[in-house]
């Protein structure tokens, strides 16, 4: 495992991933919110595991060819910080 800092929120379990829950209002705003998820895991060429359900999102992100974390999962964490 990588000794990275993680964006606020955010928390390495079973050392094996990093995941972090957000609420919204509305299933709209999570819809959003995904979506905004997926163009930045497009362009990073990593792609998390994502579960919608109304007013809630759980993102968990971790490397599969490693199976656990490396620098891109941390990386990807904060560019989704920033998107929000």
């Amino acid at each position: 495992m990588t000794n990275e800092t993680l964006p606020p929120g955010w928390q390495i379990a079973e050392d094996h991933h990093l995941e972090k829950e957000y609420t919204f209002p509305n299933f709209a705003d999570g819809l959003a919110f995904v979506n905004r998820i997926g163009a930045i895991a497009e362009e990073m060429d990593h792609h998390p595991e994502i579960l919608l359900t109304w007013g809630r999102v759980r993102v968990r992100i971790w490397t599969h060819t490693v199976n656990g974390l490396t620098r891109k999962d941390f990386q990807l964490a904060d560019k989704i910080e920033m998107r929000l």
